[in-house]
């Protein structure tokens, strides 16, 4: 099938490589001319394990291209995807202003029917908006004639894994009522569908409830453990044992479960602001939801807290090294990632960071530029050299067994604030280093 992908961000990227991977012939498009003309020389914008390869073999085979003509994207493709940003708006609600943009392009220039989906992640009732703007350029252009079908097809990628599950879907959710638009869907997903049947079809307004409604849960089990974990330290408990004791109950599983310094990224934040903004719209209170939100705001405090607890508040003039800045391992996304809040707070304390990231780095870079505060490190043992103290922040394989007695040649006290639980508190202990964690007795050479 010939495909248009409006957008190449993570989402557009991603979805784009993998269907051109099993044979459709993809034009991806974006308005910023010099992503494409990097992608044209292939440099991928962001960091996502196997996307490389994937973009590189399909540009060379020529089932993908890059584009930011929207005249030439709007005639190739028989299905049209809108994957581009929806970022928040001042009050926390999803800004659809790019999403209606494409829709517009497309009713500009449309000379045939289409199947037109929605990947992006919008607010429920979104589709409707994309229909009536697709149907009001159609009749600025006197071409009513031209049938096309609007499809809510929300994404469940996890970044570090994305190809992955793009790949190898856990559910394709297809919100239509159209059984012309469902088939074009099933023919166009068929290479993922082998195995067993992966397709639920429902109502579009379902379909867009159900990603918020799947980022929100998963948001809500782990504010819920990081609330565990703050009630374990007060009573003397683990939160890890806690979590391996309800873990194991199928009903709740283990996934989501591990207590930390709150969640990140571009997903989980945003739309959590944005349902309770939806809710807000309709005279309903979102108390669960709000109490996530504060909760996980709350949460990005803790290993500040900590140390500035440990250090009696003194923090001006140390410098602490910091492990991990991207929100979550295996990508170099720092969007709302919790690095940032503790890194700003040091600094506003007037202490010193150096910091190493086995991917973020160049993203730090590009957010803060040059400063004084803030030493970016050509790996982890460089970044505890004279440090005060070593805060991990990011989970990254790397990190899970360090050499111990490195950590405690290379820092002016041995002492570490652990935000992931990394470590098993005794034996880090035994090797005469203080340890403080998330949740779990206070552990002190």
């Amino acid at each position: 099938m010939k495909v248009t992908v409006f957008g190449i961000g993570y989402v557009g990227l991603v979805q784009a490589a993998v269907l051109a991977d099993v044979g459709h012939d993809v034009l991806c498009i974006d308005i910023d001319v010099s992503k494409v003309e990097r992608l044209n020389q292939g440099h991928i914008p962001i960091y996502e394990p196997g996307l490389e390869a994937l973009v590189r073999d399909n540009r060379a085979a020529g089932r993908l291209n890059f584009t930011a003509d929207g005249v030439a994207a709007v005639k190739h493709g028989e299905v049209q995807f809108i994957a581009v940003g929806t970022p928040p708006d001042e009050d926390g609600s999803a800004d659809l202003k790019y999403v209606l943009a494409v829709a517009e392009t497309i009713g500009l220039h449309m000379d045939a029917a289409l199947t037109i989906i929605d990947k992006s992640t919008v607010p429920v009732g979104t589709a409707d908006k994309v229909s009536a703007r697709i149907a009001a350029m159609l009749a600025q252009r006197d071409r009513s004639d031209l049938s096309f079908e609007v499809v809510s097809n929300p994404e469940f990628l996890k970044e570090g894994c994305a190809v992955a599950d793009c790949t190898r879907p856990d559910r394709i959710v297809i919100g239509t009522a159209s059984p012309q638009a469902e088939a074009v869907m099933r023919e166009l997903y068929a290479p993922f569908n082998r195995n067993h049947d992966r397709i639920i079809v429902m109502d579009v307004r379902s379909a867009e409830l159900t990603k918020y409604a799947a980022n929100c849960l998963l948001a809500t089990k782990i504010s819920f453990m990081n609330e565990m974990a703050n009630l374990a330290e007060r009573l003397g408990a683990d939160i890890e044992m806690v979590r391996q004791g309800i873990g194991s109950d199928p009903r709740i599983g283990y996934q989501f479960l591990y207590a930390g310094v709150g969640y990140g990224g571009s997903c989980f934040p945003k739309d959590v602001q944005a349902l309770i903004q939806t809710a807000d719209g309709i005279d309903f209170d979102a108390t669960l939801l709000k109490a996530v939100e504060r909760r996980n705001a709350e949460q990005k405090q803790t290993l500040f807290n900590k140390l500035s607890s440990r250090f009696n508040g003194e923090l001006a003039g140390k410098t602490f090294a910091l492990w991990g800045l991207s929100f979550k391992p295996n990508t170099d996304d720092m969007r709302e990632a919790p690095s940032r809040v503790l890194m700003e707070a040091l600094w506003r304390a007037g202490a010193k960071v150096q910091a190493y990231d086995p991917e973020a780095m160049e993203e730090t870079q590009r957010i803060y530029g040059d400063r004084d505060d803030l030493r970016l490190c050509g790996t982890q043992e460089a970044a505890l050299k004279g440090a005060d103290a070593l805060m991990i922040v990011t989970e990254w394989q790397a990190f899970k067994a360090p050499d111990f007695n490195v950590i405690k040649r290379q820092l002016k006290q041995p002492l570490i604030f652990d935000g992931r639980n990394l470590f098993d508190p005794g034996s880090v202990l035994k090797k005469g280093i203080e340890y403080i964690s998330i949740g779990r007795p206070l552990n002190t050479v």
